[in-house]
């Protein structure tokens, strides 16, 4: 038969996971940023977000960054970041 798609509580899992993900992503340096090549739409908004100061501007942010995930492949961003933390 076909395959079945991933349910709706899966999917959001893991778009949760990658919304995370790009949130961990916050905390660096600049230069550790660019070093991991990211998508220049996603790097920006990381960018945008380290600026912010105000709650619900920086959750909304988050949220973007969890949206331009989804088109992203997770797997490098995680390998780099993990070069980076040791």
């Amino acid at each position: 038969m076909g395959e079945t798609k991933p349910s709706k509580s899966a999917r959001k899992r893991e778009y949760l996971a990658r919304q995370r993900l790009g949130e961990d992503l916050i905390p660096l340096r600049e230069s550790d940023l660019l070093s991991m090549n990211l998508d220049d739409e996603l790097l920006d908004a990381i960018l945008d977000a380290k600026r912010m100061k105000r709650h619900g501007a920086l959750r909304r942010q988050k949220q973007y960054i969890g949206k331009l995930m989804r088109r992203i492949d997770p797997e490098p961003i995680r390998a780099a970041l993990t070069r980076i933390r040791r």
